[in-house]
């Protein structure tokens, strides 16, 4: 099965059994001296043991004092760093895999506070319009010092016994912002003209070259073009056709593999795409880039499906898949597709929740990068499915609510050997993730509750559809435990006059269809998450679309990127935004708001009003059963009104830990 995926492929001197690569992503969970940790090592084994031929680390700094990008980040800018290397290098080994360290430093996008300095090195003085950090341009004594740097980092890379070093020239970091006349302003010989902006690339690659010798192979990843369009930026910067040419030109300068990626910070949607961006939307860059090179590309371009990447490579696209958030997800990715297991991988369904949760590490020590469907992702040292105790003994747990939390939970104490039954009011499972799964481009939610669903099948799990979980049904199992997993309710503030007309809806009935509104006028009332995304349900089915939020901007609280992953496609739709907008009440078609900074009144009429202003656990319920049970855990949002990430956390966490 899968024959192309799964054949070998060299590098350099270096033969990987398959054409899978985990690509680079940081994780944070190195030491706070930039030490490889115990918890990195459990991490990449993981997904050495699960199949992938090749795994790249996240980016190593090279420069630990002064060029970081995180708190927690493997450094390679000491001999010290050998050891650690050394150690994940065994660990990747042994489970047939190869191992390639990727060594980087961030210039403009680095935090010049973190690094302890007053400004950023960079090409040119120019000012990361995402971070906002001061640069300067580095003197030639700073490029020649730097160059050494990442020299020093691929010597010691060899000497832990990797297979490999991959140049970070990607994303916007310190090597691209050389290599692109947006952030190169220089005037001088790194400056200017093709050639010149690759001198410090080329030199690097040089230096390394000379250090390590021909047979150690070199990796470069670039992006092959920076998309600067996707933010309005109306400079050139690398578009694909000069992509091409960095490409043709690395080969030249004896690189053994190709990396290929797009965007840099200004435009970091198209480098770790949110739920938008579909499968392989940009695999055209790393196809092009193939048809010029005969060296080994590597693609990445939200790749999910073996079938998907297995066309791709037979097409001649890519010669290896990349990806890092689909191992994050599953780390046995390959294994199962290798398997034919394709019901048992558990799909990213790019959420972000890892991009939001690892900037969040970087400022509270209580918070660690996570991926929101993958619990055991990064805790592979404190939680595994292999080493959890097997010690259910058939005795029955019942499951209020087959959410994600209520359906996390069933698949774990199945593992456990407990005999859950899930108790569901709805005719179908999902709770929020199937409603979540409604909006345009949203359908990736599924995967979740699809994964969901086929470890309940496997495990014989019993679910009962249209069947509320009330304490009389509890009591006739004599459950030894009863998880609460039942939800929310949208939250609809009666106290507002006309907010019960026929013609106002809650969120959940418009996505469940409960209503059908076409060619409509549309007002949603409230901007979160779920607000814009069913603003956005309305707005393809044809009606047209406003929206209205009392806080100072659109989309309080919503991650950045998903954010304008979501408003960008709106504005396409000509949805209209209304901020410091406060409504008052609601008579028949006409809603009346308040300007809450000039206080003035608005009227707008609309056909149908829409109100997304959050939901509310169903307190109820939950007090009826605790008083009625001694074990009972409340899970997901019956606990409060969260994500899917804190779902499956909650499920998660209350299975594994049950003690009955």
């Amino acid at each position: 099965m899968y024959r192309n995926l799964f054949s070998k492929i060299r590098i350099g001197n270096r033969t990987i059994k398959n054409r899978i690569v985990m690509t680079a992503m940081g994780n944070h969970l190195a030491g706070s001296d930039g030490a490889v940790s115990e918890r990195d090592i459990a991490f990449y084994a993981a997904r050495a043991k699960g199949g992938c031929g090749l795994i790249i680390t996240e980016c190593a700094a090279v420069d630990w004092t002064h060029g970081r990008g995180n708190q927690a980040q493997i450094s390679v800018d000491h001999d010290g760093a050998v050891e650690g290397l050394r150690r994940l290098a065994d660990a990747v080994h042994r489970h047939g895999a190869k191992l390639a360290v990727q060594i980087y430093h961030p210039g403009r996008q680095g935090i010049a506070a973190l690094n302890g300095v007053a400004s950023m090195p960079s090409a040119s003085q120019t000012e990361c319009q995402c971070t906002h950090q001061p640069a300067h341009e580095m003197t030639k004594d700073e490029i020649l010092e730097m160059e050494e740097k990442f020299v020093r980092a691929a010597v010691r890379v060899k000497d832990s016994g990797a297979d490999m070093v991959e140049i970070h020239a990607a994303h916007g970091y310190l090597i691209n912002q050389f290599l692109s006349t947006y952030t190169n302003k220089r005037t001088d010989e790194y400056g200017g003209s093709f050639e010149n902006r690759m001198r410090f690339l080329d030199e690097i690659i040089g230096g390394i070259r000379r250090a390590c010798g021909k047979d150690f192979p070199i990796l470069v990843r670039f992006s092959a073009d920076e998309c600067l369009d996707y933010a309005g930026i109306q400079e050139a910067g690398i578009r694909l056709e000069e992509g091409v040419r960095i490409a043709v030109h690395l080969e030249e300068q004896g690189v053994d593999a190709l990396n290929v990626s797009a965007g840099i910070y200004e435009t970091m949607n198209v480098s770790w795409e949110p739920v938008g961006f579909d499968q392989g939307w940009k695999l055209n860059m790393a196809a092009a880039v193939k048809s010029a090179v005969s060296v080994p590309v590597i693609g990445a371009a939200v790749l999910r499906d073996p079938d998907f990447c297995e066309a791709a490579i037979a097409e001649g696209k890519i010669d290896m898949m990349g990806s890092a958030r689909t191992f994050f997800a599953d780390p046995e990715w390959a294994q199962k597709a290798k398997e034919g297991r394709l019901k048992e991988i558990r799909k990213c369904i790019q959420c972000m929740y890892c991009m939001e949760s690892l900037g969040a590490a970087d400022t509270d020590p209580d918070v660690t990068m996570a991926c929101a469907v993958n619990y055991e992702g990064g805790k592979e040292t404190e939680v595994c499915a292999e080493t959890m105790p097997r010690d259910g003994r058939g005795r029955i747990v019942a499951v209020a609510g087959a959410g994600p939390a209520g359906m996390e939970a069933a698949r774990i104490l199945a593992m456990r050997g407990f005999r859950p039954v899930i108790f569901e009011k709805q005719g179908v499972c999902g709770g929020k993730t199937y409603l979540a799964s409604k909006p345009p481009k949203k359908e990736k939610t599924k995967y979740l509750l699809n994964y969901q669903l086929s470890q309940l099948e496997k495990y014989g799990v019993e679910i009962r559809l249209n069947c509320e979980a009330t304490p009389k049904r509890l009591k006739e199992l004599n459950p030894c435990a009863v998880f609460l997993a039942h939800g929310t309710r949208p939250v609809m503030p009666f106290s507002i006059p006309g907010i019960d007309g026929e013609n106002v809806r809650d969120t959940e009935a418009v996505l469940r269809e409960d209503v059908v509104l076409r060619d409509c006028d549309v007002a949603v009332i409230g901007s979160g998450m779920t607000g814009i995304e069913t603003a956005e349900f309305l707005a393809e089915q044809g009606n047209r679309v406003q929206i209205f939020e009392m806080a100072d901007e659109i989309g309080p609280g919503v991650f950045p990127q998903i954010l304008t992953d979501c408003l960008t496609r709106l504005r396409e739709y000509g949805a209209k935004l209304h901020t410091k907008t406060q409504l008052l009440s609601i008579e028949k078609d006409t809603a009346v708001f308040r300007l809450t900074d000039s206080k003035e009144m608005l009227k707008v009429r609309a056909d149908a009003f829409v109100i997304s202003l959050g939901n509310r656990p169903a307190a109820e319920l939950t007090e009826q059963i605790a008083a009625q049970f001694d074990n009972v855990r409340v899970l997901g949002d019956a606990v409060a009104s969260g994500r899917i990430e804190a779902a499956v956390r909650t499920g998660y966490e209350a299975a594994y830990f049950l003690k009955v």
